[in-house]
């Protein structure tokens, strides 16, 4: 299920909640479990027939209270930037075009990390694939170029995690 949202200041959340009832579980359900997404873009629910899942209600004001992310380092050295050479995405060289450098890695981390929350609390990401390792959510960047005016845009990969926490399992996943 793909969706988009436009970015506003007043959107209601909600929490997946996995009831267990002493059923078996879906995979996808419990990779779900306590995952929080805006009201208006959420992986549907019910999810699957005889699915006991049921969405709770969270105030936006305590959802941007709240949300956290995980954005590790090693997303960005050696992956990113292949300091290694252990990648063939090439990004790098994109990366380098645009200016920058394994020097630039903290703060891109930094500014990654802080425009992926803003646009998480705000609602403004679009849904990816779900399966058992959970809810994947693109989330659009924007960057100034080092090597000349203008800005560049990029789409971040994300997965959704328990109470309001989005890992970044991608700082570029395409344009």
């Amino acid at each position: 299920m793909k969706a988009t949202k436009e970015s506003t200041t007043n959107t209601m959340w909600m929490q997946w909640n996995h009831h267990t009832k002493g059923m078996t579980h879906c995979e996808t359900c419990l990779a779900l479990d306590q995952c929080w997404f805006a009201a208006d873009l959420h992986p549907r629910i019910p999810h699957h027939i005889h699915c006991h899942c049921t969405p709770l209600p969270i105030p936006q004001a305590y959802a941007a209270m709240c949300a956290e992310t995980i954005n590790e380092y090693s997303k960005y050295v050696p992956y990113l930037f292949n300091t290694k050479g252990e990648y063939t995405h090439h990004k790098e060289k994109l990366f380098a075009s645009w200016g920058y450098a394994e020097e630039d890695a903290h703060w891109l981390r930094q500014e990654i990390d802080r425009q992926g929350r803003a646009k998480y609390v705000a609602g403004d990401y679009t849904l990816g694939k779900l399966d058992h390792n959970g809810q994947r959510i693109s989330i659009r960047i924007e960057l100034p170029r080092k090597s000349g005016d203008g800005m560049v845009s990029f789409i971040s990969g994300w997965i959704a995690r328990p109470f309001g926490t989005i890992k970044l399992t991608t700082p570029y996943g395409g344009k």
